[in-house]
């Protein structure tokens, strides 16, 4: 069982994600406007420190290498269950979004607002899809720089959250404010 559940397969689900992500944004519809590329930049580097804070093999601050948790297969197992959930969520998410699904924060041509599959509860099923996976692969890698990593990767994508919050409700208005009341950001609200 030890032998299933390796860096090797951790990697090749985020591959096979990013994959899936890649071939989806195909047909997407183009886009009407949205942030400025001074915004794009700084959550794309965000973003990008939180990765590379999971994903390399170590940091250059030897403290963020140490463990803080065992090195398990109960915990890997966990942590493996955690990543394809996350990314089962944010699948999912983006199957509903379909056509109005961009990687920036941008409204698309006839842009509507999504509230079927997971946006029926959260407004940013995509974003909790993904946190759940990285903080599942956080587990999995068991060193500090792991959770550095996912909370710098949240705050980027709590800032585009709270960008695309302010687009979108500048465009519909008063039922995005009805939507915003009665889902939950990265959690549903019950």
């Amino acid at each position: 069982m030890s032998g299933l559940i390796s860096w090797h397969t951790v990697t090749t689900l985020w591959v096979v994600w990013l994959l899936y992500w890649v071939v989806s944004a195909w047909g997407v519809r183009r886009n009407e406007r949205g942030e400025s590329y001074g915004q794009r930049l700084t959550t794309s580097l965000l973003l990008a420190v939180g990765v590379l804070l999971i994903f390399a093999r170590s940091s250059a601050l030897s403290v963020l290498d140490r463990r803080f948790v065992l090195d398990s297969l109960t915990i890997k197992t966990a942590a493996l269950v955690l990543i394809v959930a996350g990314l089962g969520i944010s699948v999912w998410a983006r199957r509903h979004i379909g056509q109005f699904w961009s990687a920036r924060v941008m409204l698309k041509e006839n842009h509507q607002l999504i509230q079927s599959g997971p946006y029926a509860r959260v407004r940013h099923p995509i974003y909790s899809g993904i946190l759940l996976a990285l903080i599942g692969t956080a587990l999995f890698v068991g060193e500090w720089r792991a959770p550095l990593g996912v909370l710098i990767f949240f705050a980027g994508h709590w800032w585009k959250a709270l960008r695309e919050e302010a687009l979108l409700a500048g465009q519909f208005g008063a039922s995005y404010e009805e939507y915003r009341r009665r889902t939950g950001s990265l959690l549903p609200r019950f």
